[in-house]
């Protein structure tokens, strides 16, 4: 079972890889602006902050990258609940405070992977 939430973990590692490659690279591009419902103009002048915001994205997918590959078993669990848990709170703000998607984008795939982690 192990097996499985160690996939679900970086299934959500790579999932905020493509938000980094998004936020900070592809904003104004058309597939950024159609993920995000934008507008040329409004993508034009958010581009810095979306930026901020994939960079934290890509620090979440590296620890749970640590968490999978940590030699240690006891902690990379550990490692791994800690930026599940930062996963499912972003989402969950973001839900609450941009789009109400981001619940079942971010947060969800996350809190699935943290259940099935914590029954492995």
């Amino acid at each position: 079972m192990i097996w499985i939430a160690n996939l679900l973990v970086a299934l959500v590692a790579a999932l905020h890889v493509f938000f980094l490659i998004l936020e900070m690279f592809l904003w104004t591009k058309p597939l950024g602006l159609k993920v995000f419902r934008q507008t040329p103009d409004k993508a034009e002048t958010s581009k810095v902050l979306a930026a901020n915001q994939g960079l934290y994205n890509g620090f979440l997918a590296a620890g749970l990258v640590w968490g999978l590959v940590y030699s240690n078993p006891a902690f990379a669990f550990q490692i791994k609940v800690f930026f599940l848990l930062c996963v499912i709170v972003a989402g969950v703000y973001g839900a609450m405070s941009v789009n109400k998607r981001i619940l079942f984008v971010q947060a969800l795939p996350a809190a699935i992977a943290l259940v099935v982690l914590t029954f492995a």
